[in-house]
């Protein structure tokens, strides 16, 4: 039986392992995680997800101490409107923390950014603009515009120096959202470099409605695979959500025509993950029937998630002062409810919650389907589980030839 080892994919005239780590908010996937996958000439994706609050942690700087300060006259009012990110204090954030990572890479692998649109931060474009060129001029490897249909990122690029030279992907969940993009955007003659196409059984944040249960992963891949060679593209396509094994990968590679595949929810529990060591072990001892598919997010998506995270049933203040990332046109879905119920209101059983607040406290136990299997790629001892290192799970990936 052949492993994951056997295969490669192609990047801009470089050979890698046809597999990515993808990036998870809020700094789940840390720069040491990313870091160690990268020595091994692997790929990993940071996420710019509260990128302030972030580099606030990892680097020490105060950021968002700054921000509550200067919008901490509109904490009394529900209207936002007026809460804007300074957009220099954002691009020197991203310049910090992106070129502190970029300085210890190995140059073996690449290190990717994962940019959410649905950030919308209260100035979609002007941030957005701001995010994406600014970890362009930190120099990421590449950034991945995920969490929307991204129809205006590459006009928002196509300035920057390294437009052509920067790996610059795309995820999708139907051949649909695909099209919309390329034909957006084919006046701008910037070819993707990578298509990521992700299922309905990925974690966090899904690109599919009430009916995700009647998709295939599999199904996807191969129609979007299909529709970049009827359009005369030669791009490749990777498949995510619900690739526990490099045997996974392996069937997505010689069944769908993929590429290779992005994963992730194995990744939550390696001794790099930003998830705090408790949090961990729940998720090892989850079950399948822990996990839920709900409409926690303010985002309007529908996001996966273990039915015991906090966030589930808090109800806090908003700190739209401190964060904010959520608010688009003076508020956000949270916000509305959170003044409803402030005026006497019942909280509805499908309320929406601070994310902002929740992600940054590591209340939202985002996860895929495939969480309950970690516990058997790892040992417990009298003392606990034994985490493994982004290494190991990565090696397992690319070694292993058994698919759980």
């Amino acid at each position: 039986m052949s492993c994951l080892d056997d295969y490669r994919m192609t990047l801009k005239g470089r050979e890698f392992l046809p597999l990515m780590v993808g990036g998870m908010g809020t700094n789940i996937s840390t720069s040491a995680l990313v870091l160690a996958i990268e020595k091994l000439g692997g790929i990993a994706h940071l996420s710019d997800a509260m990128l302030p609050t972030v580099a606030d942690k990892e680097l020490g700087t105060d950021f968002t101490k700054q921000k509550t300060i200067l919008l901490k006259k509109f904490s009394g009012s529900f209207d936002k409107s007026l809460e804007k990110f300074d957009l220099a204090a954002l691009a020197e954030v991203s310049d910090r923390y992106f070129r502190n990572v970029m300085d210890k890479v190995s140059g073996k692998g690449l290190v990717l950014v994962n940019c959410m649109e649905k950030l919308t931060m209260n100035d979609q474009l002007g941030t957005l603009k701001t995010r994406l060129n600014s970890a362009l001029n930190a120099g990421v490897d590449g950034i991945t515009m995920s969490a929307g249909l991204h129809l205006n990122s590459l006009k928002l690029m196509q300035d920057n120096p390294r437009f052509k030279d920067a790996l610059l992907g795309l995820v999708v969940s139907s051949t649909r959202a695909l099209n919309l993009f390329l034909k957006r955007t084919s006046s701008i003659g910037r070819k993707l470099d990578y298509i990521v196409v992700e299922g309905p059984l990925a974690g966090g944040h899904l690109g599919f409605g009430e009916d995700w249960r009647n998709y295939k992963l599999e199904n996807i891949v191969k129609d979007v695979v299909q529709h970049v060679k009827e359009c005369g593209l030669n791009i490749p396509v990777l498949g995510a959500g619900g690739v526990f094994s490099g045997q996974d990968d392996i069937n997505l590679i010689e069944q769908c025509g993929a590429a290779g595949a992005q994963v992730a929810t194995r990744f939550t529990i390696a001794q790099e993950s930003g998830l705090p060591q408790q949090v961990k072990e729940i998720y090892l001892d989850s079950k399948e029937e822990d996990v839920v598919v709900n409409h926690l997010s303010p985002t309007g998506y529908l996001m996966r998630m273990l039915k015991s995270s906090p966030a589930i049933t808090a109800k806090i203040h908003p700190n739209c002062e401190s964060y904010g990332y959520m608010l688009s046109g003076g508020s956000c879905p949270y916000l509305k409810e959170f003044e409803a119920q402030e005026q006497g209101a019942i909280r509805r059983e499908n309320s929406k919650c601070c994310l902002c607040t929740q992600m940054r406290n590591y209340k939202v136990w985002t996860c895929g389907t495939t969480v309950s299997k970690l516990k058997e790629t790892v040992k417990r001892s009298a003392s606990g589980w034994e985490l493994p290192s982004a290494e190991q799970i990565w090696n397992d990936y690319r070694f292993g030839k058994n698919s759980k």
